[in-house]
């Protein structure tokens, strides 16, 4: 085993767990998970059976990743945020066949305590606020916060905002690293890859 398990914490049979991972205290991983290598999954933690975790992923303290969630490499998903995978549940209706597919493209941040309702696809290095309400896909590089969330921005890849209008057309180049951006009717992308 070339991962680290905290003594609290469960990992059924049969999860997959990449090299250098640490599984911190009351973590419980379900034994359908797949894990790569190189992430960090903070205390009470929950990651269930249909769930697949990237490398280089931080899930940090009291997160549960629900089936059908899938993140890319290099997410981070904030404290206590959350994930759903039903969209009208009831405690009396079983709906386990209703679960509706989420997914984290690369780079994404998801805030503190915001939610991410279920059926959506947030794009590659978007940046969810703290508290926001995610309810409909994001954009690659968007800036989004507020309930429900809207995009008020666009984030470079290293976390800063970039200085481009929300949509049309134009170029930024971030303050920390230099690397350029282009924004063309609304599709922003990295020119320095």
């Amino acid at each position: 085993m070339d991962y680290t398990v905290h003594d609290s914490a469960i990992v059924d049979d049969g999860a997959k767990i990449g090299h250098r991972t640490r599984i911190w205290h009351w973590v419980h991983v379900c034994g359908g998970a797949i894990i790569g290598s190189d992430c960090s999954l903070g205390q009470n933690v929950f990651v269930g059976n249909r769930v697949v975790i990237g490398n280089n992923c931080k899930v940090q303290n009291n997160v549960s990743v629900y089936d059908n969630v899938t993140l890319e490499d290099d997410v981070f998903c904030g404290p206590s945020m959350v994930f759903t995978n039903v969209y009208n549940p009831r405690s009396a209706v079983p709906r386990k066949d209703e679960y509706q597919d989420t997914l984290i493209r690369q780079g994404a941040t998801l805030g503190a305590n915001c939610t991410i309702v279920c059926g959506v696809t947030v794009g590659e290095y978007a940046f969810v606020a703290a508290g926001a309400v995610v309810n409909r896909d994001v954009r690659p590089y968007a800036l989004v916060a507020g309930v429900p969330a809207k995009q008020i921005g666009w984030m470079s890849r290293h976390g800063e905002q970039l200085d481009l209008p929300l949509d049309g057309n134009g170029t930024a180049t971030c303050s920390e690293t230099g690397a350029r951006y282009r924004l063309t009717e609304g599709h922003c992308e990295c020119l320095d890859k």
